[in-house]
């Protein structure tokens, strides 16, 4: 299992947002837990030190793009890349520094998987270097796969057969769990077994996470398969269930 970084970028600067109250048509109602006084190179150059790989760089909306490039510039290799990737532009980020895209509403349309646009962006960077999100958000006792910012449900249900499906045409999986996303207030843990028992390639998790005990928690209920990315919880992100430093230390232990 592996701590994998984030930095996440709104309106250019590095924030941790809640990520259920991101909504286009009501933007008053976007929740913001941290601002960065530091540019999201700085946090790049803190990975690269770190020797973290595999982190993700996720663009929340427009005018974000000249921060991505810093951050990109500053850890060359070192970082994947979301928000706005297509098969128009995915291999130009890659040429810019990123190891992988990361892509989501690209290959949707209608809320179903669209297998002409998987074609295209396979085609565009090769399946080593994509990146599928599938976000989710629950609904009973299903986790059905989000877009747009995860603002939009489709009908696709996180299940064995999906989840092999996709995994033919990428290298990794990401999940964030919106529903607990930016909340510090534990773990979709129902996801995180599905993803341990489904997922036939590599997978990050993201959402809710607290404090150590909650990675290890990840660890046992992902059977060190599931890597997981800590948001708002890390001191270097405001917040006081964890430090920067534990999470590299957890990391470190977990290579040894």
């Amino acid at each position: 299992m592996k701590f994998r970084p984030c930095i996440d970028l709104h309106d250019g600067k590095v924030k941790q947002i809640v990520g259920s109250t991101l909504n286009d048509a009501q933007p008053e109602q976007l929740k913001t837990n941290f601002t960065a006084i530091h540019p999201a190179s700085w946090y790049a150059e803190l990975y690269r030190r770190d020797d973290l790989t595999g982190g993700h760089i996720i663009k929340l909306g427009p005018g974000n793009d000249d921060a991505a490039l810093a951050a990109l510039s500053a850890w060359p290799g070192g970082m994947q890349i979301g928000g706005g990737i297509s098969a128009d532009n995915g291999a130009w980020w890659l040429d810019r520094g990123a190891s992988h895209v990361i892509v989501t509403s690209a290959v949707f349309r209608n809320g179903m998987i669209d297998e002409a646009r998987l074609r295209e962006l396979v085609q565009a960077v090769g399946p080593d270097r994509l990146v599928l999100d599938l976000s989710c958000r629950r609904r009973g006792n299903d986790y059905y796969i989000v877009t747009d910012r995860w603002q939009r449900f489709t009908q696709v249900v996180i299940s064995e057969q999906v989840l092999a499906h996709l995994a033919k045409d990428c290298a990794e999986f990401l999940v964030h769990a919106a529903d607990v996303e930016g909340q510090c207030q534990g773990i979709e843990s129902g996801v995180i077994e599905k993803l341990a028992a489904w997922s036939p390639i590599p997978v990050t998790y993201a959402g809710g996470v607290r404090n150590l005990a909650d990675l290890e928690l990840i660890r046992s209920l992902g059977k060190g398969r599931v890597d997981a990315t800590v948001g708002s919880a890390l001191d270097i992100f405001g917040g006081s269930g964890m430090t920067y430093v534990d999470a590299v230390r957890f990391h470190d232990a977990e290579k040894s």
